[in-house]
């Protein structure tokens, strides 16, 4: 009712900006139940397709698997304070693949903290680079990704949403980082008995680790930093809620057709969705920061009442020697020649 509630509310922002649905999942990630599941805004609606389940339809994710991305470069011994160059870079020795910030900045040596709570595009096109397209389907199967199973066709531009992803399987595999590593599978269906009170099938719970802990520490670091995201979507946000802890990601794709949020705290994650079925467009400017996260805003705010607010465990980053890596050259003059 809540979850219903929220995207009622929000239905006026989603209409002026040429949306007409959305979906939302909220679960439990202690042990993957699933507590609120909306497919889509208005079932009985035809005119919008409102009997497709789009918790369940592959959709481009925009920036919201960066995370993904950027958890499997901390692996390879980057860290929050390591430094990525934000500058236009033609990444293919064929046609130009030249990729561009949401606002078309450019902001030089940058820190990865600030990159990804900004959501820039060429710093984490760089990091998919560094930390290998192979090694970050090979972790986005361990997290529950049933559709990213052809790497070869999605080249860099898979951390900016190149390819397709499920809501459900996309909220869930945010637990590994509320979790510190761990992840359950989804659960939706807890206990069956035939007529005579048998059990025919119960929930058994399948918890397992992905992801090392501190790395999964770092990127909750990261995405419940507002001030490091502040320069690009304000100290006034819909990732912010008053009094609580809260770690959140956006993604919009660069036509504008899906928009998301991906928000949690160490126990309970939801996610929102928010397009059109037939994949037209929305209104330019329409990203999930606008569209999704106010729907995800005020769900959060409502589901959580009562409850005691829940902080993320500190990072260990350790010191490497390396001035890159562990980003002591922000600040200073850097000749950039190519």
């Amino acid at each position: 009712k809540i979850a219903e509630d929220a995207m009622v509310a929000n239905n006026p922002v989603l209409q002026d900006n040429w949306a007409n649905n959305n979906a939302m999942i909220y679960l439990d990630t202690t042990n993957g139940d699933v507590l609120a599941y909306v497919g889509s805004i208005d079932y009985f609606n035809q005119d919008i397709d409102g009997q497709v389940n789009v918790a369940v339809k592959p959709r481009q994710p925009g920036s919201s698997l960066k995370p993904l991305v950027y958890a499997t470069l901390f692996t390879k011994g980057f860290n929050p304070n390591s430094i990525l160059y934000d500058v236009v870079t033609n990444f293919s020795s064929g046609t130009p693949y030249e990729p561009r910030n949401y606002n078309n900045q450019e902001n030089g040596p940058i820190s990865i903290r600030k990159a990804l709570a900004g959501s820039l595009n060429t710093p984490a096109v760089k990091a998919l680079y560094l930390a290998g397209i192979n090694n970050v389907i090979a972790l986005a199967k361990e997290a529950g990704y049933t559709t990213l199973t052809d790497p070869d066709t999605y080249g860099l531009s898979l951390v900016l949403g190149g390819a397709e992803v499920k809501l459900i399987e996309h909220v869930n595999a945010y637990s590994i980082f509320a979790r510190e590593g761990e992840i359950n599978p989804v659960s939706l269906i807890l206990k069956v008995e035939d007529k005579d009170g048998k059990i025919l099938e119960e929930y058994q719970e399948k918890k397992r680790s992905v992801l090392d802990k501190n790395v999964a520490r770092m990127i909750n670091s990261i995405l419940s930093d507002n001030g490091a995201r502040s320069f690009i979507f304000g100290e006034k946000n819909n990732l912010v809620i008053s009094g609580r802890t809260v770690a959140a990601k956006t993604g919009t794709t660069n036509n504008f057709k899906d928009a998301w949020t991906v928000g949690y705290t160490p126990s309970l994650i939801a996610g929102v969705w928010v397009g059109n079925n037939n994949s037209s467009e929305m209104n330019s400017g329409a990203d999930g920061s606008v569209v999704a996260a106010p729907i995800w805003n005020e769900y959060m705010r409502r589901a959580l009442e009562g409850t005691p607010n829940e902080g993320f465990n500190e990072p260990e980053i350790k010191k490497t020697g390396k001035a890159i890596i562990d980003g002591e050259l922000i600040g200073r003059k850097i000749k950039i020649d190519k």
